[in-house]
């Protein structure tokens, strides 16, 4: 079976370009993946990263609600330690009532101390009129007549647990470190299964990919990204660099490591090959919905990348049902 694809953006930001730059490429990308029949579209929140443009995900979600019109948008995700949960209702409250049913609100529990993460999220959830609860008087957050769809991210099993226990969504980040994904998925299950009483919607598996019309091209744009990706891990935060860069690049030791580490968080090839790995990839973790992150220098090779991939998986990619 192909799975649904949707988009996980991180504006990210290339050798030669400009975040201005970055940010226009993702509406630019918003508008063509609604269009290809992508069913989810989430942007990110970095601070302080030269590779990354989005520091503000839900300013740049409204403004891709607004030159969108079918496909559901949100964060992936809100870095909830960072914020007050007020705040955050607040904001999704105003998205929500101005787009009714197509806000995905994505939180994440990096940003800052994360011992209190749980009760933040149960307090949002209050704030926003879920689970059938009314928040006091005077909270400062107005319920939207459809609240967003919460959405807990991770790459372990403490957020998964936690989406669990609140019946809610989850998303796991797969580009991060693919290891523990079978386990945090099933966690998830589980505690869904025991708060709600039916199985888990299933969850999605976030996958960094990148694809091209050959194999040549498609391993150099891979190349580009395990570079950046070796230079981050060893203190170097970059822009990503061209594929010319990166073929032509005389490794370190250290790189070598880090990019073999980095390799199986990866998937890249043909069209072809990118979808037959993604088919398997969603079969063996037992999710629909393959969430795609793709990273290069231009983003003219990011908008055929996914392209290419929304082609060859056309068969899948269907209006998105009502559940999404």
């Amino acid at each position: 079976m192909v799975p649904r694809l949707s988009v996980l953006d991180q504006s990210p930001v290339g050798a030669g370009f400009t975040p201005a730059d970055a940010l226009r490429a993702s509406v630019d990308l918003a508008q063509a993946a609604e269009e290809w029949g992508f069913v989810r579209y989430w942007v990110a929140e970095h601070h302080g990263s030269p590779g990354f443009a989005g520091s503000a995900p839900e300013v740049l979600a409204a403004v891709l609600l607004a030159r969108t019109g079918r496909m559901r948008v949100g964060t992936g995700g809100v870095l909830l330690p960072r914020y007050s949960p007020v705040k955050v209702a607040e904001v999704f409250g105003v998205l929500a009532s101005l787009y009714p049913d197509r806000v995905d609100l994505g939180l994440g529990r990096a940003g800052g101390p994360a011992h209190d993460f749980p009760e933040r999220v149960r307090a949002l959830r209050v704030l926003l009129g879920m689970d059938g609860a009314e928040p006091e008087a005077g909270e400062g957050a107005q319920v939207p007549p459809v609240p967003p769809r919460m959405w807990l991210l991770g790459a372990g099993g403490r957020s998964a647990a936690l989406a669990g226990e609140l019946g809610t969504d989850y998303a796991f980040a797969h580009f991060l470190d693919p290891r523990p994904a079978r386990e945090s998925l099933a966690a998830y299950r589980t505690a869904f299964a025991g708060r709600v009483g039916r199985p888990a919607p299933g969850g999605v598996l976030a996958v960094r990919v990148v694809t091209a019309e050959s194999e040549d091209r498609a391993e150099a744009l891979a190349h580009s990204v395990l570079l950046w990706r070796s230079r981050k891990d060893l203190g170097e935060d970059l822009p990503l660099p061209t594929p010319e860069e990166a073929v032509g690049h005389r490794w370190t030791s250290l790189e070598v490591q880090r990019a073999a580490v980095r390799r199986a968080s990866l998937v890249w090839g043909t069209p072809e090959q990118v979808a037959r790995r993604l088919a398997a990839l969603a079969g063996e973790h037992g999710v629909d919905e393959i969430m795609v992150n793709t990273l290069t220098c231009d983003p003219r090779d990011r908008l055929a990348s996914y392209r290419l991939l929304a082609e060859v998986s056309a068969a899948g990619l269907l209006p998105a049902p009502a559940d999404v």
